[in-house]
């Protein structure tokens, strides 16, 4: 039988949603309630409208009352609000597990004659062998295609780009993040619940995520609220590992004096500020940008603590709205960097570089940002990579780091695949187009 901590071998079926880092997090599948926001709304504001009228219709039982207990809601934004596909997933069963604890929600009307056991059997420790995900394939015959911009295009992008920052004008464009897009075809429909364990098991010190589809494992934490505390991981600034450690530790020390790399980051920094500071009492930003070594990149990376100044007025995802989209994955100036990637990059992003995560029916929850991902729709994927483009930026080098950037979600498609208190989580949609919630908690 599969670690019983293991929340990624629970789930049942390869539709899911997931947020895990270092075994901890949240897992779900089905749907209770959904809602996917057209272009040309505030996707944000619609969200939030929506779920708060879910949550309205609601009875919640939750003898666990910890951040993710309760009703809580999937979502994968749009990176630009003329885009379609903002979207926001209710589960009908939610796995949860972190601080020593681990619960299990269960959200319905209560007309499903399979509820509560069929899903507590996948997940409880008592849960037969043939509950557990088997250890699924992906064949490793993939074909691989060029998206939106074959890689001369888009070089000759980034140096259209460099130009013009050069060249300051009234613009005033300063950074600007240009992404491109490849295409996979796999011989047989992609199981999203095997990226995501490949992708746990190889990139644990970033958060796996999977909603509506969209899946991958991203460094970048945007928000993070439990009550009236937040933090935030900001990065900007990119070098690969290297072959052995003392080229490692040379790659590592060449970017922490990277005048170009600095610069990069330090606007990254400065946005996340500027939003997060006037809300807060306190809000403190590390004076200097450490490194932060995953398996195939170096990151130069900044954390970020605050205590709200009212965490009412602000759930998680409010918070995510106000920083998205930050220089990280925009640039500097927001308005003027969107508008050179509508230019330049030639594709519509879709909901890559746009917040991923959750929320729950408190306020709390976790956001990322959508990176090292791809959009799996059947046998087909979508992977996408991004760079930040500044005065000092080189087209040929840009290309290189954002081929690395493609290589965990590769990996995931044609490498070798690789408690103590109980409670209870209970949710009942009153809606009528929604299900009541019976839930429970185990160790």
């Amino acid at each position: 039988m599969a670690d019983r901590g293991d929340l990624l071998a629970r789930l049942p079926e390869p539709a899911a949603v997931a947020w895990v880092h270092r075994g901890e997090g949240l897992v779900g599948w089905g749907e209770a309630a959904r809602i996917t926001i057209p272009a040309g709304q505030d996707r944000f504001t619609a969200g939030e409208k929506w779920l708060r009228a879910l949550l309205d219709g609601t009875y919640v039982s939750d003898q666990v009352g910890v951040p993710g207990s309760g009703l809580v809601a999937f979502g994968s934004f749009t990176f630009d609000a003329a885009s379609e596909g903002s979207v926001l997933v209710v589960p009908r069963a939610v796995l949860g597990r972190g601080g020593g604890r681990a619960w299990f929600t269960t959200i319905g009307d209560g007309s499903d004659p399979l509820e509560p056991e069929a899903y507590r059997a996948s997940v409880v420790p008592e849960a037969r062998e043939s509950n557990v995900m088997p250890e699924a394939r992906i064949n490793s015959t993939v074909r691989w295609h060029d998206g939106s911009l074959a890689a001369p295009r888009w070089e000759r992008a980034v140096a259209a780009a460099v130009a013009r920052i050069r060249a300051g004008g009234h613009d005033g464009l300063r950074k600007v993040v240009l992404a491109r897009d490849i295409y996979a075809t796999a011989a047989d429909v992609i199981d999203v619940r095997v990226l995501l364990r490949r992708l746990a098991a190889r990139y644990p010190d970033c958060n796996t995520f999977a909603c509506a589809g969209l899946v991958g494992a991203t460094p970048e934490l945007l928000i993070r609220r439990q009550g009236g505390e937040i933090s935030a991981l900001v990065l900007a600034g990119t070098t690969p590992r290297g072959g052995d450690p003392a080229e490692d530790a040379a790659l590592g020390t060449e970017i922490l004096g990277s005048a170009k790399n600095a610069e990069e980051h330090e606007y990254a920094v400065a946005s996340v500020r500027d939003v997060l500071g006037p809300l807060c009492d306190v809000l403190d930003v590390d004076s200097s940008p450490f490194l932060l070594r995953l398996a195939n990149v170096q990151h130069l990376a900044t954390s970020v603590k605050g205590c709200l100044r009212s965490a009412a007025d602000r759930s998680a995802l409010a918070l995510a709205a106000a920083l998205h989209p930050t220089a990280a994955v925009c640039g500097t100036p927001t308005d003027t960097a969107m508008e050179a990637i509508r230019e330049l990059e030639g594709m519509d992003r879709g909901r890559y570089a746009g917040p991923v995560g959750w929320v729950d029916g408190q306020g709390n929850g976790e956001w990322g940002i959508a990176l090292r991902c791809a959009e799996v729709d059947g046998r087909r994927a979508r992977l996408f990579a991004g760079c930040g483009i500044v005065a000092g930026s080189d087209p040929a080098a840009e290309l290189a780091e954002a081929q690395t950037k493609f290589r965990p979600m590769q990996y995931a498609l044609d490498g070798l695949p690789g408690g103590p208190r109980a409670g209870r989580s209970l949710a009942r949609l009153r809606r009528p187009q929604c299900r009541r919630t019976l839930g429970s908690t185990t160790a």
